[in-house]
């Protein structure tokens, strides 16, 4: 179908990798032009070798799955005649050891908070059947065995 791509780029800058002792700081850069500064989360490699205020992989993951998500919901709605005027999401990630002890994303919560206008309002049972048609056509949640709840 489509191809995507990412390039990501590090340089060591006088760390030292065989200690353990170098940055996780690195960019990822989009055909588009953008460039998003990303590193380890800080949670896993402590300070001073992550940077806390730069993107990492466990955020990237979640705002992706969240992201795709909405994305269909908006495309849903708007082929039912539902309005919708703001969509926010803060979404959740839980780290478990899976059965073979490996640390994986378990779990992501997506907590939507969605606002709609105009004639036609989806009731709730309506605002369930587009979120899960929406987690059900979802590239992302498609391509990956975590868990997607979602809490309305």
């Amino acid at each position: 179908m489509s191809n995507y791509k990412a390039t990501i780029s590090w340089q060591r800058n006088g760390g030292d990798l065989l200690t353990g002792k170098y940055s996780r700081a690195h960019i990822w850069k989009f055909d588009g032009g953008l460039e998003v500064p990303a590193s380890a989360s800080p949670q896993i490699v402590p300070f001073p070798w992550s940077r806390e205020e730069n993107v990492d992989p466990e955020e990237a993951f979640i705002a992706s799955l969240s992201s795709c998500h909405m994305l269909f919901y908006l495309s849903l709605a708007a082929e039912q005649g539902f309005q919708v005027d703001t969509y926010e999401d803060c979404a959740v990630g839980k780290m478990a050891r899976n059965r073979q002890g490996k640390y994986i994303v378990s779990e992501v919560e997506l907590n939507p908070r969605i606002s709609h206008s105009g004639d036609l309002i989806p009731d709730k049972a309506a605002k369930d059947t587009l979120h899960h048609q929406a987690n059900d056509q979802c590239f992302i949640a498609n391509s990956v065995k975590t868990k997607v709840k979602i809490n309305l």
